[in-house]
């Protein structure tokens, strides 16, 4: 991996604004060409009671400092991370696999949401109350909730990074990072930004580790911490949920999907198969918003299946920097045979494998893009999250049968609805279990869109008009004449 400014390659954690080693390493893998990309510090139990030591220091400092201070800071930081572009788009692609030009769309994306957190940040006011007793003035204020852990996920490892440290640092808070340990880099990389913006030493710290339970299990029993925000699976954010309990903290959870894509007979075929490519094959299918089941009604199912397979048969998996590559590689050995299990039971099954449907060099992590038809709710790729580049299409007769089977899950993240019936949309947008929905639509983010979960899918919001009044508490003051 070749870097213009090398010193963004940080391979030690960072707490307090300093490099730290371990006698432990770790080893981050390019999963396009099992090359070893770096040896990382592998930090422990112990490490985490210093970064909330060190993040507690800071916080009494940041949380008071002028507000002019602290979003100059987080300009800088986006300005920063917009001229190293390149550096860190290639940092990403190196440990994460993903396509260059994603890579690099993520990182302009990060910095488009510092800005967008620092304009924000301005709004975050209370208020004045009307009068209820004589000579009585009440009203309320927002302050920083305090110190957040943030444990962020691979598959975006900067944006999940950015939508959650870069939100807390905007409103006061100070931070702890506990990356994947499959992509820590960008993580600490951004922590080279961050000083060089003159955010104070302490405010975000980042913890690589091997072994996320004991990091994990340090940050939900420190009374100290008084947030954690969660991108990852429902099982183990279940298991945070629970951890944290005794200290009460102040939980944001965006956990697994399984999204439905309903195609009506009457929907915009074109469009429609658009958006199925896009939801379910950007970023090698692993993003949790992907869709999951494509649920396409019987008078187009056939044409459907045949136009969609056309298309996925085109995509090129290959390596992240080849401008030719559509897809890049999965995360890891263990994704690729999950993948392999999916496909094998399908079929054994009854499903059509329409395309795709394994692996041209079983020696690498890249699976070829798949279509399978015939697909029936007792399958279990039904409730399963794909996470990879399959897509698996189900008949239905109605409109009253989609939305059944379209909420048959307790997974509530995304849905997405195509019809040139705008009563249709309208009802299908309002009955459709799920926090967001595309309607004639695959763009479900924009930075003043609130994102989130509903049922097993999560708690809280990130984006939107409000998405700083996750990490702020509001103290109501019932003042009486002196």
């Amino acid at each position: 991996m070749q870097l213009a400014h090398n010193e963004l390659l940080l391979t030690s954690g960072w707490i307090d604004g300093v490099g730290i080693d371990s006698a432990r390493q770790f080893t981050v893998v390019n999963p396009a060409t099992l090359q070893v990309v770096a040896e990382v510090s592998d930090l422990d139990a112990s490490h985490v009671r210093d970064a909330i030591a060190a993040a507690s220091r800071a916080l009494a400092r940041w949380k008071d400092a002028p507000l002019e201070e602290r979003l100059t800071a987080i300009h800088r930081w986006a300005e920063l991370i917009s001229r190293n572009v390149a550096d860190l788009a290639t940092i990403i692609c190196a440990e994460n696999g993903k396509p260059l030009r994603e890579a690099k769309g993520e990182i302009l994306q990060c910095a488009a949401l510092l800005r967008w957190f620092a304009e924000r940040a301005e709004y975050l006011q209370g208020t004045d109350l009307p009068t209820q007793d004589s000579g009585q003035r009440n009203s309320t204020i927002k302050q920083p909730i305090g110190v957040v852990a943030c444990i962020t996920p691979w598959n975006f490892p900067a944006a999940a990074v950015i939508v959650k440290a870069g939100a807390a640092i905007a409103t006061g808070c100070t931070t702890i990072v506990k990356p994947s340990d499959a992509t820590p880099l960008i993580a600490l990389a951004f922590a080279r930004l961050a000083e060089r913006a003159g955010i104070p030493a302490g405010v975000y710290n980042v913890l690589p580790c091997k072994n996320p339970a004991d990091i994990g299990h340090e940050l939900c029993i420190s009374p100290d911490v008084r947030m954690l925000s969660f991108t990852g699976s429902t099982k183990v954010g279940k298991q945070l949920y629970v951890a944290c309990g005794d200290t009460v903290k102040r939980l944001a959870l965006e956990l697994g999907g399984n999204a439905p894509f309903i195609v009506f007979d009457d929907a915009d075929l074109e469009k429609a198969l658009d958006g199925a490519v896009g939801a379910r094959f950007y970023n090698s299918g692993q993003i949790c918003v992907g869709a999951n089941r494509y649920l396409v009604q019987q008078g187009i199912y056939t044409e459907f299946a045949t136009r969609l397979a056309a298309r996925v048969a085109k995509l090129r998996a290959g390596d992240g920097f080849d401008d030719a590559s559509d897809i890049g590689p999965m995360i890891n050995r263990a994704a690729i045979e999950r993948l392999s299990r999916l496909v094998a039971t399908a079929t054994s099954m009854g499903a059509e494998l329409l395309t795709g449907g394994g692996q041209d060099d079983t020696s690498t992590l890249f699976f070829q893009p798949t279509v399978l038809a015939a697909m029936t709710p007792d399958m279990p790729a039904y409730d399963a999250e794909i996470f990879g580049p399959i897509a698996c299409l189900y008949e239905f007769s109605d409109e009253a049968e989609a939305l059944q089977m379209a909420n048959a899950t307790q997974a509530g993240l995304a849905a997405y609805v195509y019809s040139s019936d705008a009563r249709r949309l309208e009802r299908c947008a309002l009955a459709l279990e799920a926090g967001v929905v595309g309607v004639n639509s695959a763009h479900i983010f924009a930075n003043d869109l609130p994102f989130g979960g509903i049922k097993q899918s999560g708690l809280g919001r990130e984006h939107g008009l409000d998405c700083l009044d996750e990490y702020v508490e509001i103290k109501s003051i019932c003042a009486a004449p002196a």
